[in-house]
């Protein structure tokens, strides 16, 4: 056919025998199949597009009592339903998928189970699909994952529970009553503050802690607060804007009782740069934190000024002012160099903190990559 190149005509026939083969009786040319499917539709949007009547079949072999069917199968619906392929996402639940799926969390077989988190955060990434998933129950396994998965089923799982807690409210009291705080808070202490994990985590994180049971969870967990610090600091500018609204929430809702935990853990030069050169939703967070944190709701001494704090009651007059740069950068500086020297005992605790290597787990998007 004129325009229609070898490469075009070898995969349009890979994607017809591999239809046929799936609707055999002979499970070794099933299993061919689906693990063609695989390849085929690992970075190819239009085989995506032309294997969608592969997904019922499929879904069957997730079913079938043979350990030798699953995983070809899942790989294959895990590729079919990667990127933008919402249609195909929709279609996975409606054909089923989801029993066998959620059961395969449960499995000894770690792969399996790895794979089955993996579908479960390509699935949820579908807004239709949410309720869907969270009414069958897999929240308590998906916090099960992230406490004892393997490293990268962990990085899933939280994304997963990410998505589903973004248009679900009621699904951040089930993620707080499996006490999955611990768990969350693990993995942002491990992961690179500037990776696309930790900005799920503290997103999740920033949710949870509208809740009073969420804020002691999170204060209870040695490093936790320091961790969202450290994502303030750190992190891309939205893990950021999540981290500065985590900690608005918590001393807006007892600054008595949450001031001092988030001013223990070094905050204000993160605060301050915020403030200069955050996003224009962390930009009005971080003054109005500094704000709180500045105002002490107790009586100080006279005879001891808070040299740092008169810093950010000026830093903050000039923001508000018509000078948001000059000035206000070079007492960002002075503001710096006045905590390095008043912080060494916050330092020295920060040292103490045993923060592991990071994991060497690829940088995730909302859903899987096509690496499987």
């Amino acid at each position: 056919m004129e325009g229609f190149s070898p490469e075009a005509e070898a995969t349009a026939v890979a994607v017809r025998r591999a239809l046929e083969l799936l609707q055999l009786n002979d499970p070794v040319l099933r299993v061919q199949a689906a693990r063609d499917i695989r390849r085929l539709t690992k970075t190819s949007q239009r085989c995506r597009r032309q294997l969608r009547q592969a997904v019922a079949p499929l879904v069957s072999m997730l079913r079938v009592d043979s350990s030798e069917f699953h995983e070809p199968a899942l790989l294959a619906l895990l590729n079919l339903a990667v990127q933008d392929e919402n249609r195909n996402k929709i279609s996975i639940v409606e054909a089923g998928a989801l029993e066998p799926i959620i059961s395969f969390l449960k499995s000894p077989n770690p792969n399996l189970q790895e794979y089955a988190t993996a579908s479960l955060l390509t699935l949820s990434a579908s807004p239709t699909n949410k309720p869907i998933i969270s009414a069958c129950g897999t929240i308590p396994l998906l916090v099960n994952i992230l406490r004892d998965g393997s490293p990268q089923a962990k990085v899933d799982a939280v994304m997963a529970l990410s998505n589903l807690s973004t248009t679900q409210p009621e699904n951040l009291s089930i993620i707080l009553e499996t006490n999955a705080m611990p768990f969350i808070v693990s993995l942002l202490k491990t992961c690179r503050k500037s990776s696309k994990i930790a900005e799920k985590c503290s997103a999740l994180i920033e949710s949870l802690v509208g809740y009073e049971k969420g804020r002691i969870s999170l204060t209870s967990e040695e490093g936790g607060v320091l961790a969202v610090v450290e994502v303030l600091e750190n992190g891309t500018p939205q893990s950021r804007e999540h981290a500065v609204g985590a900690l608005l929430t918590m001393c807006q809702s007892d600054r008595c009782k949450y001031r001092e935990p988030i001013l223990r853990e070094g905050v204000i030069p993160g605060l301050l740069e915020l403030t200069v050169q955050g996003t224009p939703k962390s930009q009005p967070k971080a003054r109005t934190l500094l704000q709180l944190l500045r105002e002490s709701p107790y009586s100080r001494p006279k005879a001891e000024p808070d040299i740092l704090e008169n810093i950010v009651c000026d830093i903050i007059s000039q923001i508000d002012g018509d000078d948001q740069s000059g000035r206000a950068k070079k007492m960002l500086a002075e503001m710096v160099q006045v905590s390095m020297e008043q912080s060494l005992r916050h330092l020295q605790q920060r040292a103490l903190v045993c923060t592991p290597s990071e994991m060497p787990i690829a940088s995730c998007a909302s859903e899987v990559s096509s690496k499987y």
